[in-house]
């Protein structure tokens, strides 16, 4: 999971292996695979760097 912060400053974690699309409309809105979106302040870039540390950290550890 990786945390990211709705635009009211509140973090909460998502399930990353559940995204669908991330956009910048210019918010960046994260979308589930079921269909549920989060507004978050974190750019797409960050978000995609958090994708990519998590599934090191979960894959690189299992070796």
């Amino acid at each position: 999971m990786i945390e990211v912060t709705r635009l009211n400053g509140v973090k909460f974690s998502v399930n990353c292996d559940l995204i669908e699309t991330v956009e910048e409309t210019p918010d960046t809105v994260i979308t589930l695979t079921n269909g549920k979106k989060f507004v978050v302040s974190e750019k797409m870039e960050q978000i995609r760097n958090l994708v990519i540390d998590f599934k090191r950290q979960t894959y690189c550890d299992r070796i």
